[in-house]
């Protein structure tokens, strides 16, 4: 179990590095779905590797930057629906 969980967090960090250098290029924006979801998904499994070494400082941080993601999904998925009503609304009139 020990070596799946060094496993997650290893990609997890790889996936934050990948995230930011992908935005510090300008490969990537940093406020759209693609970023948000690569630094969602890297917080939760450094998060999971964190609290599995009882790195709590490490966990609490990675907690609270994968609520920090969920928020901003959540934030994106709104925007989404209401987006599609609006549309919804226009074809209707």
């Amino acid at each position: 179990m020990s070596t799946f969980i060094t496993i997650i967090g290893t990609a997890g960090a790889v996936v934050l590095l990948l995230a930011y250098a992908m935005v510090s290029s300008g490969r990537m924006s940093g406020d759209g779905l693609p970023y948000q979801l690569l630094n969602f998904g890297g917080a939760v499994t450094m998060m999971v590797n964190s609290a599995y070494h009882s790195a709590w400082p490490s966990a609490i941080l990675n907690l609270v930057w994968s609520g920090i993601g969920v928020w901003t999904l959540g934030r994106f998925a709104a925007r989404r629906a209401a987006a599609r009503r609006s549309a919804g609304t226009a074809a209707i009139g």
